[in-house]
């Protein structure tokens, strides 16, 4: 494979996986196996198929099996050029399966764990007018241990039978943090707003909700797309774009754009004019939607979070102390 250093190569970046379904006391959670591990990355070269695989978890013991297999067939992700390796990015279907394992096995007292407790679940957003999962999604952002900015990939938790949000799990995609995840627990005695509660306090603004009746009456359908929990320092920003789509020959386009920060919602035209009215200090009069959010106010000034750190590649589930 010739280093991507000209302006025409194209690559394309397969995450692959090894599995089992014979790990001893480990929990498959509902899937056909109860072990997995993104051990490679397979690098495809667009013009010629020339492929090549790199192994990003050497500590896997199936990877480690096959590499004395097939000598000189997988390579060391050091190995990898630079220009590629920038691009690599944590496996999002991974994510997901370690996330809905975490919803209950970061529970280590053996009895809260058996009593069940502390479950987790993964909330609820609208999209397109229908309820649906939060699914992990991609952010840039500084997290808490970092320096600087990195692309992570990130997932809300709320209580089993609760719409509050109790903890985000994050998983880095940036060089040397490749992997490394961290678990971000907000203190129980504080109220945090889920996303939940917050598109029912968006469906329930009155200038919100009249735009978009007014939008679904006129040959035309508004649909809100995915709601965006950021963290920023102690407190949460929740984006959610609005669409506008024709009920014939659809195009759906960017119409609005939600925010929701503290005790204050904002509608816009675009990013910047709602980020404008949530954080401007002083409110002009022509300003957008704007709306101060009466009851249930919330402030995470005073929270001091707790961190956690998880292991970057843990198996699919760890088997409960028993001790």
């Amino acid at each position: 494979m010739a280093p991507p250093t000209e302006p025409d190569y194209l690559y394309w970046v397969i995450d692959a996986y090894t599995t089992s379904d014979r790990y001893p006391y480990s929990d498959p959670l509902g899937n056909d196996f109860n072990y997995i591990r993104n051990s490679v990355k397979v690098v495809i070269d667009a013009y010629n198929g020339a492929t090549r695989f790199f192994i990003t978890d050497p500590g896997d013991p199936i990877i480690q099996t096959w590499s004395r297999l097939l000598p000189g067939m997988f390579h060391p992700i050091e190995a990898m050029p630079p220009a590629l390796f920038d691009h690599i990015r944590y496996p999002q279907d991974y994510f997901e399966v370690q996330s809905n394992q975490l919803m209950t096995y970061h529970m280590t007292d053996p009895q809260v764990f058996y009593n069940r407790e502390d479950q987790w679940r993964a909330p609820n957003e609208i999209y397109a007018n229908e309820a649906q999962e939060v699914q992990p999604y991609y952010l840039i952002m500084r997290l808490p241990d970092a320096e600087t900015e990195e692309f992570i990939q990130l997932r809300p938790f709320t209580p089993a039978q609760r719409n509050n949000q109790v903890a985000w799990l994050a998983a880095s995609s940036t060089g040397d943090r490749y992997g490394e995840m961290l678990l971000y627990r907000f203190p129980k005695q504080v109220l945090v707003f889920g996303p939940e509660q917050i598109e029912a306090r968006i469906n329930q603004d009155p200038a919100i909700s009249q735009r978009i009746s007014l939008w679904n009456t006129q040959g035309s359908l508004a649909i809100q797309g995915n709601l965006l929990v950021i963290p920023i320092e102690r407190s949460l920003l929740y984006v959610e774009p609005l669409y506008l789509e024709a009920e014939q020959n659809s195009l759906p386009i960017l119409a609005r754009v939600i925010l929701v920060y503290r005790n204050r919602i904002a509608m816009a035209e675009n990013l910047a004019d709602a980020l404008s009215a949530i954080f401007v200090q002083e409110r002009e009069a022509a300003a957008p939607v704007l709306r101060d959010i009466e009851d249930g106010a919330q402030t995470l000034d005073d929270l001091v979070p707790g961190l956690i750190d998880v292991p970057a590649s843990p198996d699919a589930a760890e088997p409960a102390d028993d001790s």
